[in-house]
């Protein structure tokens, strides 16, 4: 269990998967999965590529029906409800923000069928201003996992498993940032 409040997670991918890395927590690390198609100084919408980068945490999404228990973080904190989306679609005055669904422009269910955002940490990626195209939707979330250390990559975000990721909450707070960088 972290005690410590952290300032800044680093990722480094791995050297023989780039939609493999490592999360650095103080002294401890944790596998991650990063975008399908690496990483990317330059974001593009829907790339599959997770950006390079420091960036802020702004705040934490929870399903409250599906954990068992109380989480405790800094950050701040929002129950994700059946309406709430993500506005992926570079057109839209809302691009890269959350929506209520159902949205006249494409957005990104928050509740899900999977355990994919029981637990999402919104990264400040692309958010101050918003640039259309530039990517939407970068979190910290849950892995999809083939196995208890294989991960599939995801869309451009950096995932971990559940247990690491609710390990990880309490040492968080808004001044921490989450640090992508390259070999």
């Amino acid at each position: 269990m972290m005690e410590d409040v952290l300032t800044e997670l680093i990722v480094v991918p791995a050297n023989d998967n780039p939609t493999r890395g490592v999360l650095k927590a103080g002294d401890r690390e944790f596998p991650c999965a990063l975008g399908k198609k690496g990483l990317a100084l330059a974001k593009r919408e829907g790339d599959h590529k997770t950006p390079i980068g420091q960036f802020p945490l702004r705040s934490v999404f929870y399903r409250y029906d599906k954990l068992s228990k109380p989480i405790y973080t800094r950050v701040p904190m929002l129950a994700i409800l059946k309406e709430d989306g993500w506005c992926d679609d570079p057109r839209d005055a809302a691009y890269n923000q959350p929506v209520m669904l159902p949205y006249h422009a494409r957005a990104e269910r928050l509740w899900r069928e999977d355990d994919l955002y029981d637990v999402l940490v919104v990264l400040g990626h692309n958010d101050n201003p918003v640039r259309p195209g530039e990517g939407s939707a970068i979190f910290l979330h849950v892995a999809r996992q083939k196995g208890r250390d294989d991960f599939e990559g995801t869309e451009g975000c950096v995932a971990l498993r559940k247990e690491d990721l609710l390990e990880l909450l309490p040492a968080l707070s808004p001044e921490t940032t989450l640090k992508v960088i390259s070999h």
